[in-house]
Protein backbone atom coordinates (compact mmCIF):
# COMPACT_ATOMS: atom_id res chain seq x y z
CA UNK A 1 0.00 0.00 0.00
CA UNK A 2 1.52 3.33 -0.79
CA UNK A 3 0.74 5.75 1.87
CA UNK A 4 2.37 8.03 0.09
CA UNK A 5 0.19 8.44 -2.66
CA UNK A 6 -3.02 8.41 -0.21
CA UNK A 7 -1.64 11.18 1.29
CA UNK A 8 -1.02 13.36 -1.70
CA UNK A 9 -4.31 12.40 -3.06
CA UNK A 10 -6.54 13.05 0.37
CA UNK A 11 -6.86 16.66 -0.35
CA UNK A 12 -7.91 16.77 -3.78
CA UNK A 13 -11.04 14.02 -2.74
CA UNK A 14 -11.98 16.53 -0.38
CA UNK A 15 -12.06 19.15 -2.47
CA UNK A 16 -13.88 17.24 -5.23
CA UNK A 17 -16.66 16.20 -2.44
CA UNK A 18 -16.75 20.11 -1.68
CA UNK A 19 -17.13 21.50 -4.53
CA UNK A 20 -19.81 19.02 -5.23
CA UNK A 21 -22.09 20.51 -2.43
CA UNK A 22 -20.65 18.38 0.67
CA UNK A 23 -19.89 20.55 3.91
CA UNK A 24 -16.19 20.21 4.79
CA UNK A 25 -16.59 18.27 7.88
CA UNK A 26 -18.60 15.68 5.99
CA UNK A 27 -16.60 15.75 3.03
CA UNK A 28 -13.49 14.84 5.06
CA UNK A 29 -14.96 12.19 6.90
CA UNK A 30 -16.22 10.25 4.03
CA UNK A 31 -12.97 10.66 2.89
CA UNK A 32 -11.28 9.16 5.83
CA UNK A 33 -13.74 6.23 5.27
CA UNK A 34 -12.49 5.76 1.81
CA UNK A 35 -9.15 6.01 2.41
CA UNK A 36 -9.81 2.83 4.89
CA UNK A 37 -11.53 0.88 2.28
CA UNK A 38 -8.35 1.34 -0.13
CA UNK A 39 -5.98 -0.30 2.76
CA UNK A 40 -8.15 -3.11 2.73
CA UNK A 41 -8.92 -3.35 -1.02
CA UNK A 42 -5.76 -2.34 -2.94
CA UNK A 43 -3.68 -4.99 -2.31
CA UNK A 44 -5.85 -7.42 -3.72
CA UNK A 45 -7.81 -5.11 -5.95
CA UNK A 46 -4.88 -2.07 -7.55
CA UNK A 47 -7.02 0.21 -9.31
CA UNK A 48 -6.16 1.79 -12.48
CA UNK A 49 -7.34 5.40 -11.69
CA UNK A 50 -6.54 5.62 -7.63
CA UNK A 51 -7.96 9.17 -8.47
CA UNK A 52 -10.85 8.00 -9.14
CA UNK A 53 -11.30 5.23 -7.00
CA UNK A 54 -11.04 7.51 -3.94
CA UNK A 55 -13.73 10.25 -5.50
CA UNK A 56 -15.87 7.50 -6.27
CA UNK A 57 -15.82 5.56 -2.77
CA UNK A 58 -15.75 8.87 -1.05
CA UNK A 59 -18.49 9.97 -2.22
CA UNK A 60 -20.65 7.34 -2.40
CA UNK A 61 -19.88 7.21 1.74
CA UNK A 62 -21.03 11.04 1.54
CA UNK A 63 -24.60 9.63 0.41
CA UNK A 64 -24.85 6.88 2.37
CA UNK A 65 -24.61 9.26 5.21
CA UNK A 66 -26.20 11.96 4.36
CA UNK A 67 -29.64 9.52 3.29
CA UNK A 68 -29.32 8.85 7.25
CA UNK A 69 -30.38 11.83 8.17
CA UNK A 70 -31.65 13.72 5.23
CA UNK A 71 -35.31 13.73 3.80
CA UNK A 72 -36.72 11.30 1.21
CA UNK A 73 -36.39 14.46 -1.32
CA UNK A 74 -32.79 15.46 -0.35
CA UNK A 75 -31.77 11.73 -0.85
CA UNK A 76 -33.24 11.56 -3.90
CA UNK A 77 -31.91 15.26 -4.96
CA UNK A 78 -28.20 13.74 -3.95
CA UNK A 79 -28.38 9.88 -5.38
CA UNK A 80 -29.16 12.32 -8.90
CA UNK A 81 -26.52 13.72 -8.77
CA UNK A 82 -24.03 11.26 -8.18
CA UNK A 83 -21.17 10.98 -10.83
CA UNK A 84 -21.26 8.11 -13.56
CA UNK A 85 -17.88 6.05 -12.77
CA UNK A 86 -14.47 5.97 -14.68
CA UNK A 87 -11.99 8.66 -14.81
CA UNK A 88 -12.03 12.37 -13.08
CA UNK A 89 -10.69 15.11 -14.53
CA UNK A 90 -7.87 16.72 -13.20
CA UNK A 91 -8.45 19.94 -11.27
CA UNK A 92 -6.25 20.15 -8.17
CA UNK A 93 -8.42 22.72 -5.60
CA UNK A 94 -5.64 21.53 -3.24
CA UNK A 95 -4.85 25.24 -2.85
CA UNK A 96 -8.68 26.17 -1.73
CA UNK A 97 -8.27 23.43 0.69
CA UNK A 98 -5.21 24.97 2.36
CA UNK A 99 -7.02 28.35 2.81
CA UNK A 100 -9.95 26.70 4.52
CA UNK A 101 -7.68 24.83 6.86
CA UNK A 102 -6.17 28.53 7.91
CA UNK A 103 -9.63 29.93 8.14
CA UNK A 104 -9.24 33.27 10.68
CA UNK A 105 -11.81 31.17 12.89
CA UNK A 106 -9.49 29.03 13.91
CA UNK A 107 -6.82 28.70 16.03
CA UNK A 108 -3.07 28.29 15.53
CA UNK A 109 -3.29 24.81 16.67
CA UNK A 110 -6.31 23.86 15.28
CA UNK A 111 -5.32 25.48 11.57
CA UNK A 112 -2.14 23.26 12.23
CA UNK A 113 -3.86 20.24 13.23
CA UNK A 114 -6.33 20.52 10.30
CA UNK A 115 -3.36 21.19 7.87
CA UNK A 116 -2.17 17.87 8.67
CA UNK A 117 -5.34 15.98 9.03
CA UNK A 118 -7.33 17.25 5.57
CA UNK A 119 -4.47 18.51 3.64
CA UNK A 120 -1.61 16.72 4.51
CA UNK A 121 -3.23 13.01 4.86
CA UNK A 122 -2.37 12.31 8.54
CA UNK A 123 -4.44 10.44 10.62
CA UNK A 124 -6.04 11.72 14.22
CA UNK A 125 -3.10 9.32 15.69
CA UNK A 126 -0.24 10.10 13.87
CA UNK A 127 -1.02 14.00 14.76
CA UNK A 128 -1.56 13.58 17.94
CA UNK A 129 1.94 11.59 18.49
CA UNK A 130 3.96 14.37 17.03
CA UNK A 131 2.51 16.84 19.44
CA UNK A 132 2.62 14.60 22.44
CA UNK A 133 -0.97 14.74 23.30
CA UNK A 134 -3.77 12.01 23.48
CA UNK A 135 -5.68 10.18 20.46
CA UNK A 136 -8.97 11.76 22.25
CA UNK A 137 -7.42 15.43 22.67
CA UNK A 138 -6.64 15.53 19.59
CA UNK A 139 -9.34 14.53 17.46
CA UNK A 140 -11.85 16.44 19.59
CA UNK A 141 -9.34 19.75 18.71
CA UNK A 142 -9.78 18.30 14.92
CA UNK A 143 -13.69 17.67 15.67
CA UNK A 144 -14.10 21.49 16.51
CA UNK A 145 -12.46 23.02 14.22
CA UNK A 146 -13.96 20.66 11.38
CA UNK A 147 -17.28 22.37 12.65
CA UNK A 148 -15.95 25.80 12.37
CA UNK A 149 -15.29 25.63 8.84
CA UNK A 150 -18.41 22.96 7.69
CA UNK A 151 -20.14 25.92 6.89
CA UNK A 152 -17.54 28.05 4.58
CA UNK A 153 -17.30 28.09 0.76
CA UNK A 154 -14.62 28.69 -1.47
CA UNK A 155 -16.57 32.13 -2.97
CA UNK A 156 -13.72 34.22 -1.78
CA UNK A 157 -10.04 34.73 -2.02
CA UNK A 158 -8.11 33.35 0.91
CA UNK A 159 -4.94 34.39 2.90
CA UNK A 160 -1.90 32.98 1.63
CA UNK A 161 -0.28 35.04 4.36
CA UNK A 162 -2.29 32.69 7.10
CA UNK A 163 -1.40 29.47 5.47
CA UNK A 164 2.09 30.41 5.31
CA UNK A 165 2.33 31.04 8.36
CA UNK A 166 0.05 27.79 9.61
CA UNK A 167 2.82 25.76 7.24
CA UNK A 168 5.22 27.62 9.90
CA UNK A 169 4.06 26.67 12.74
CA UNK A 170 4.17 22.74 11.33
CA UNK A 171 7.68 22.93 10.58
CA UNK A 172 8.87 24.37 13.92
CA UNK A 173 6.41 21.67 15.88
CA UNK A 174 9.46 19.25 16.20
CA UNK A 175 10.44 16.11 15.11
CA UNK A 176 8.36 13.59 17.99
CA UNK A 177 5.94 10.47 16.71
CA UNK A 178 5.78 8.55 13.38
CA UNK A 179 5.27 11.49 11.31
CA UNK A 180 8.28 13.98 10.44
CA UNK A 181 6.31 17.23 11.21
CA UNK A 182 9.51 19.24 9.68
CA UNK A 183 9.85 16.75 7.01
CA UNK A 184 5.65 17.05 6.26
CA UNK A 185 5.80 20.96 5.89
CA UNK A 186 8.39 21.10 3.34
CA UNK A 187 6.04 18.40 1.69
CA UNK A 188 3.42 20.52 1.33
CA UNK A 189 5.09 23.82 1.37
CA UNK A 190 6.75 22.36 -2.05
CA UNK A 191 3.09 21.66 -3.48
CA UNK A 192 2.23 25.52 -2.27
CA UNK A 193 4.57 26.51 -3.99
CA UNK A 194 3.96 25.17 -7.26
CA UNK A 195 0.54 25.88 -7.11
CA UNK A 196 1.04 29.15 -6.00
CA UNK A 197 4.83 30.77 -7.81
CA UNK A 198 4.59 33.21 -5.02
CA UNK A 199 8.01 34.74 -3.49
CA UNK A 200 7.44 34.84 -0.04
CA UNK A 201 6.12 30.94 -0.52
CA UNK A 202 9.08 30.16 -2.22
CA UNK A 203 11.07 32.01 0.51
CA UNK A 204 9.72 29.96 3.42
CA UNK A 205 10.78 26.89 1.42
CA UNK A 206 14.23 27.87 1.08
CA UNK A 207 13.94 28.99 4.54
CA UNK A 208 12.92 25.26 5.60
CA UNK A 209 15.43 23.71 3.18
CA UNK A 210 18.78 25.75 5.24
CA UNK A 211 17.22 24.62 8.73
CA UNK A 212 16.58 21.18 7.83
CA UNK A 213 20.01 21.14 5.86
CA UNK A 214 21.71 21.45 9.91
CA UNK A 215 19.10 19.02 11.36
CA UNK A 216 21.61 16.04 11.55
CA UNK A 217 24.13 18.44 13.48
CA UNK A 218 21.97 20.42 16.23
CA UNK A 219 21.72 17.91 18.33
CA UNK A 220 24.52 15.17 20.20
CA UNK A 221 24.08 11.84 20.66
CA UNK A 222 22.71 12.25 24.27
CA UNK A 223 20.17 14.28 22.95
CA UNK A 224 21.59 17.49 24.07
CA UNK A 225 21.60 20.87 21.90
CA UNK A 226 24.55 21.91 19.69
CA UNK A 227 24.96 25.68 19.30
CA UNK A 228 25.86 26.48 15.73
CA UNK A 229 29.03 27.84 16.02
CA UNK A 230 30.05 24.44 17.21
CA UNK A 231 28.06 22.49 15.01
CA UNK A 232 29.78 19.72 12.33
CA UNK A 233 29.31 21.62 9.20
CA UNK A 234 30.62 18.40 7.47
CA UNK A 235 27.15 16.89 8.64
CA UNK A 236 25.26 19.78 7.11
CA UNK A 237 23.17 18.41 4.03
CA UNK A 238 25.15 20.19 1.10
CA UNK A 239 22.05 19.15 -1.17
CA UNK A 240 19.37 20.99 0.29
CA UNK A 241 21.81 23.55 0.96
CA UNK A 242 22.31 24.61 -2.86
CA UNK A 243 18.39 23.74 -3.40
CA UNK A 244 17.62 26.14 -0.79
CA UNK A 245 19.88 28.56 -2.12
CA UNK A 246 19.08 28.70 -5.73
CA UNK A 247 15.19 28.58 -4.69
CA UNK A 248 15.98 31.85 -2.40
CA UNK A 249 18.28 33.52 -4.74
CA UNK A 250 15.03 33.27 -7.39
CA UNK A 251 12.86 34.40 -5.52
CA UNK A 252 14.80 37.43 -4.19
CA UNK A 253 15.14 38.27 -8.29
CA UNK A 254 11.55 38.56 -8.71
CA UNK A 255 12.29 41.98 -6.14
CA UNK A 256 9.04 41.36 -4.12
CA UNK A 257 11.03 40.99 -0.58
CA UNK A 258 9.22 39.76 2.29
CA UNK A 259 9.87 38.30 5.89
CA UNK A 260 10.50 34.80 4.88
CA UNK A 261 12.95 35.44 2.24
CA UNK A 262 14.58 37.79 4.66
CA UNK A 263 14.96 35.14 7.22
CA UNK A 264 16.23 32.47 4.56
CA UNK A 265 18.88 35.57 3.50
CA UNK A 266 19.89 35.13 6.94
CA UNK A 267 20.06 31.10 6.97
CA UNK A 268 21.97 31.09 3.79
CA UNK A 269 24.66 33.29 5.04
CA UNK A 270 25.54 31.12 7.77
CA UNK A 271 24.87 28.19 4.96
CA UNK A 272 27.76 29.54 3.69
CA UNK A 273 30.44 30.18 6.04
CA UNK A 274 33.24 27.25 6.15
CA UNK A 275 33.44 28.14 9.93
CA UNK A 276 31.64 29.95 12.19
CA UNK A 277 34.76 32.34 12.09
CA UNK A 278 34.04 33.00 8.74
CA UNK A 279 29.99 34.43 9.45
CA UNK A 280 29.36 37.35 7.46
CA UNK A 281 27.89 39.11 10.90
CA UNK A 282 28.11 42.13 8.88
CA UNK A 283 25.77 41.35 5.95
CA UNK A 284 23.57 39.33 8.66
CA UNK A 285 22.96 42.18 10.55
CA UNK A 286 21.68 44.23 7.10
CA UNK A 287 19.66 41.41 6.64
CA UNK A 288 18.12 41.61 9.90
CA UNK A 289 17.45 45.52 9.26
CA UNK A 290 15.35 44.45 6.58
CA UNK A 291 13.51 42.04 8.46
CA UNK A 292 12.55 44.47 11.14
CA UNK A 293 11.86 46.97 8.48
CA UNK A 294 8.96 44.09 7.11
CA UNK A 295 7.71 43.04 10.74
CA UNK A 296 8.62 45.16 13.41
CA UNK A 297 9.57 41.96 15.23
CA UNK A 298 10.79 42.30 18.68
CA UNK A 299 11.79 38.61 18.51
CA UNK A 300 14.34 40.03 15.03
CA UNK A 301 15.39 43.17 17.00
CA UNK A 302 16.82 40.55 19.86
CA UNK A 303 18.35 38.42 17.12
CA UNK A 304 19.83 41.74 15.44
CA UNK A 305 21.30 42.39 19.05
CA UNK A 306 23.08 39.00 18.91
CA UNK A 307 24.39 39.68 15.49
CA UNK A 308 25.92 42.79 16.29
CA UNK A 309 27.58 41.33 18.57
CA UNK A 310 29.06 39.57 17.15
CA UNK A 311 29.96 41.94 13.94
CA UNK A 312 30.69 45.21 16.35
CA UNK A 313 32.17 43.46 19.62
CA UNK A 314 30.01 42.41 22.82
CA UNK A 315 28.83 45.66 23.90
CA UNK A 316 27.31 46.75 20.81
CA UNK A 317 24.80 43.89 21.45
CA UNK A 318 24.57 44.51 25.13
CA UNK A 319 23.67 48.45 23.82
CA UNK A 320 21.50 47.08 21.69
CA UNK A 321 19.85 43.85 23.65
CA UNK A 322 19.21 46.94 26.34
CA UNK A 323 16.84 48.82 24.34
CA UNK A 324 14.37 45.37 24.15
CA UNK A 325 11.83 44.23 26.91
CA UNK A 326 13.43 41.84 29.10
CA UNK A 327 10.62 39.59 28.95
CA UNK A 328 10.93 38.53 25.32
CA UNK A 329 11.88 34.66 24.97
CA UNK A 330 15.54 34.26 24.98
CA UNK A 331 16.24 37.80 26.14
CA UNK A 332 18.15 36.92 29.57
CA UNK A 333 20.10 34.17 27.31
CA UNK A 334 21.70 36.58 24.63
CA UNK A 335 22.63 38.60 27.65
CA UNK A 336 24.14 35.99 29.07
CA UNK A 337 25.68 34.86 25.85
CA UNK A 338 27.15 38.55 25.02
CA UNK A 339 28.06 39.32 28.91
CA UNK A 340 30.76 36.23 28.63
CA UNK A 341 31.98 37.58 25.22
CA UNK A 342 32.15 40.98 27.11
CA UNK A 343 34.45 38.90 29.16
CA UNK A 344 32.30 38.99 32.40
CA UNK A 345 31.60 35.13 33.22
CA UNK A 346 30.35 36.04 36.57
CA UNK A 347 27.17 38.10 34.83
CA UNK A 348 26.93 35.28 32.27
CA UNK A 349 26.67 31.78 34.84
CA UNK A 350 24.17 33.88 36.56
CA UNK A 351 22.14 34.95 33.68
CA UNK A 352 22.07 31.28 31.97
CA UNK A 353 21.06 30.05 35.25
CA UNK A 354 18.29 32.13 35.12
CA UNK A 355 17.69 31.61 31.10
CA UNK A 356 17.41 27.68 32.26
CA UNK A 357 14.67 28.02 34.73
CA UNK A 358 12.57 29.85 32.29
CA UNK A 359 13.38 27.77 29.25
CA UNK A 360 10.49 26.24 27.28
CA UNK A 361 11.61 22.55 26.58
CA UNK A 362 14.16 20.34 27.95
CA UNK A 363 16.89 20.23 25.79
CA UNK A 364 17.15 23.99 25.63
CA UNK A 365 17.25 23.57 29.69
CA UNK A 366 20.15 21.51 30.39
CA UNK A 367 22.15 23.45 27.45
CA UNK A 368 21.42 26.52 29.35
CA UNK A 369 22.29 24.96 32.62
CA UNK A 370 25.69 22.74 31.41
CA UNK A 371 26.95 26.52 30.53
CA UNK A 372 26.47 27.95 33.81
CA UNK A 373 28.09 25.32 35.05
CA UNK A 374 30.97 25.45 32.64
CA UNK A 375 31.53 29.05 33.50
CA UNK A 376 31.38 28.04 37.44
CA UNK A 377 34.09 25.38 36.78
CA UNK A 378 36.31 27.91 35.06
CA UNK A 379 35.48 30.79 37.49
CA UNK A 380 36.45 28.54 40.79
CA UNK A 381 39.68 27.04 38.90
CA UNK A 382 40.92 30.08 38.15
CA UNK A 383 40.77 31.00 42.23
CA UNK A 384 42.30 27.72 43.05
CA UNK A 385 44.94 28.35 40.69
CA UNK A 386 45.86 31.79 41.86
CA UNK A 387 48.65 32.43 44.95
CA UNK A 388 47.96 34.10 47.89
CA UNK A 389 49.97 36.48 46.59
CA UNK A 390 48.23 36.85 43.14
CA UNK A 391 44.82 37.04 45.78
CA UNK A 392 46.19 40.12 47.00
CA UNK A 393 47.05 42.17 44.15
CA UNK A 394 44.01 41.36 42.93
CA UNK A 395 41.53 42.64 45.96
CA UNK A 396 41.02 38.74 46.56
CA UNK A 397 42.59 39.04 50.63
CA UNK A 398 44.72 41.61 52.60
CA UNK A 399 48.56 41.42 53.02
CA UNK A 400 50.37 40.50 55.93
Amino acid sequence: MDQVLLRTLTPTVITVLVRRGADFAAAEDAVQEALIEAVRRWPDEPPRDPRGWLITVAWRKFLDATRADASRRQREELADAEPEAGPVAAVDDTLQLYFLCAHPALTPASAVALTLRAVGGLTTRQIAEAYLVPEATMAQRISRAKRTVSDARFNRPGDLATVLRVLYLVFNEGYSGEVDLAAEAIRLTRRLALMTHDEETAGLLALMLLHHARRSARTGPDGSLIPLAEQDRTRWNTRLIAEGVDILQAALARDRLGEYQSQAAIAALHADARSAAETDWVQIVEWYDELIRLTDSPVARLNRAVALGEADGARAGLAALSSLDPALPRHTAAAAYLHERDGNPGTAARLYAEAARSASNTAERDHLTRQASRLNALMRGSVVAESPADRTEHGGGQSK
